[in-house]
């Protein structure tokens, strides 16, 4: 009986072998060698599912936008939200999470930002939010404020622009060491606060 491949399963594997690479060494220090050394495959198996170095960086950097996402519906589920204002503080505080794997996917991000500068490809990957995000926060601050007695101010847009930036600047602060989850969440949640006020 011929052998079952999981390839997705084997995708996965190259991609956490380059997020291991890069953020203990950075992107330049990413090949296809080092990524076949790292997770213990051959090369040809490497170049069989990733024609190019960049194919393969693309993929982690896509694989990772997409953990992070999935992190956030997680942390929605799990948190069990009812009301607008609880799944907009639990959407934004999944990316200052204490979590070992949202810092390490943030450290990931960092080092392959580099890469976004000369490739626009990466670039859009690394961009802050797409219509439909930003579109599904401004509804969740409208209705949040509506649950609170608020006055509409018709900002809600702008205001879901800047908590995902803050929250992702706060989300790098973490990966750098250079705030505790703790202290991020709680500037979150002031600005948070402030918006729906």
């Amino acid at each position: 009986m011929p052998k079952v491949v999981d390839h997705e399963a084997r995708r996965t594997r190259l991609v956490e072998a380059v997020w291991s690479l890069a953020v203990r060494g950075g992107i330049e220090q990413v090949s296809l060698r080092k990524v076949a050394e790292e997770a213990g495959v051959s090369m040809g198996q490497v170049q069989h599912y990733y024609s190019s170095m960049q194919a393969l960086i693309r993929d982690a950097l896509d694989r990772a936008v997409r953990a992070v996402n999935a992190t956030i519906e997680n942390a929605v589920a799990a948190a069990g939200a009812t009301s607008a204002e609880a799944v907009l503080r639990t959407c934004l505080h999944a990316l200052v999470s204490p979590a070992e794997e949202s810092t390490r996917l943030m450290r990931f991000a960092l080092a392959a930002a580099g890469r976004a500068v000369s490739d626009p490809t990466m670039a859009k990957v690394l961009a802050p939010g797409d219509d439909e995000l930003l579109d599904f926060t401004a509804g969740l601050i409208r209705a949040a404020r509506e649950e609170r007695g608020s006055e509409p101010r018709r900002e809600e847009r702008a205001d879901a622009d800047i908590c995902w930036s803050l929250a992702t600047s706060l989300g790098v602060d973490i990966a750098l060491g250079y705030r505790t989850p703790e202290a991020a969440q709680r500037l979150l949640d002031h600005h948070i606060e402030q918006v729906l006020r």
